[in-house]
């Protein structure tokens, strides 16, 4: 994805920093290890190697898979851990796929667009069940409700992004469509054109109009698309060849990464100050609490359901309502995709 130029100040050049850090790539990285005798590496016994691919670099929204390297939980749990980058959920499920990899971080538009294509996969734990997505305009732009997008030029991050996909999911669930408005590539540091006037509104996440607000942005309102259909943000994914062959390993993964996300979410301060040392766009203090906030937000699940529990059903909806705007097109079954059967049997997260 390319910036766009403009000539503002440059606060507000930072306010899409977080999407910009995420989308490169690299190579596989580590966490943490504690250090045996002359600083090497402490070999963990009976341990299984374990690869996550990401949609992004380690940034602070994922603070609490550092902890858990820090802390030494997955070790715990037998598991050599590894973390690999990608420049977006398309780049992990590819990393699943060929077998780079053994579960994703990735989004259910990348879930779906894989499915259409025949691939075989299931999705095992809810990462974010609440849609970050939004669409912000300035006050003055009147913009208080999807339908008055009607005729507008809307700012996404590209075509081919989340922002672009969840913008018509919020025009569909209004009666409008792509053809009702005027959609710009803005690129990810999208917030510089809405102060310009280039667009009357840019679609975004949570943490990008955190970003741009902590950066100086004045006054806006923001469109919710969790207000019009609520699909989870991200999910994890494995093929169904790692589910069969590797069903333990993956059970004890989501173990660690369920305590670990409620370590985030009943200690959010001290996961700001992890999120300093271990994420690349960490340095500011202030800026990762709000993130870690938003994402703690995220991470819940309605109903007050234990982390992680996946609705099939809304899942459904997703896949349904990305055939009728026309990003997929063949019919989607979830039922048989989506299974909690490997979520952490205890209630309580052990801190």
């Amino acid at each position: 994805m390319n910036k766009p130029s403009w000539t503002i100040p440059a606060a507000l050049l930072l306010a899409g920093s977080l999407l910009l850090s995420a989308c490169g790539s690299g190579a596989a990285t580590k966490g943490m290890e504690k250090e045996g005798p002359g600083g090497a590496a402490a070999p963990a016994a009976q341990t299984q190697k374990l690869v996550m691919a990401s949609w992004s670099k380690p940034i602070a929204e994922q603070t609490n898979l550092y902890q858990a390297e820090a802390q030494g939980w997955f070790k715990e749990k037998g598991i050599d851990f590894t973390f690999v980058p990608g420049a977006g959920g398309g780049d992990a499920i590819k990393n699943i796929l060929t077998k780079q990899a053994d579960i994703a971080f990735t989004d259910p538009g990348s879930l779906y667009f894989a499915l259409e294509k025949g691939e075989k996969l299931r999705v095992i734990y809810n990462i974010y069940p609440q849609n970050v997505f939004n669409v912000v305009s300035l006050k003055e732009k009147g913009i208080r409700e999807p339908k008055d997008l009607k005729g507008k030029k809307i700012g996404v991050y590209s075509l081919a992004s989340g922002t672009r996909h969840n913008l018509l999911v919020l025009l569909h669930q209004a009666g409008l469509s792509e053809k009702d408005v005027t959609i710009i590539e803005t690129g990810v540091s999208n917030f510089a054109p809405l102060i310009q006037g280039q667009v009357d509104a840019t679609a975004a996440t949570d943490t990008g109009l955190a970003d741009a607000k902590l950066k100086g942005l004045g006054e806006v309102n923001e469109l919710r698309v969790a207000d019009s259909l609520n699909v989870p943000s991200d999910v994890f994914v494995v093929t169904e060849e790692t589910l069969t062959q590797k069903k333990e390993l993956l059970k004890s993964f989501l173990a660690v990464y369920k305590r670990s996300a409620q370590w985030m979410i009943d200690k959010p301060e001290e996961a700001a100050a992890v999120a300093v040392a271990k994420a690349i766009d960490g340095q500011d203090k202030a800026r990762n609490r709000e993130v870690i906030k938003l994402r703690n937000a995220s991470a819940l699940t309605p109903g007050g359901q234990p982390l992680g529990t996946l609705d099939a059903a809304l899942l459904q909806q997703g896949a349904d309502l990305y055939k009728r705007l026309g990003l997929i097109q063949k019919d989607l079954s979830l039922k048989d995709i989506v299974t909690n059967e490997l979520l952490p049997i205890e209630e309580g997260a052990k801190k």
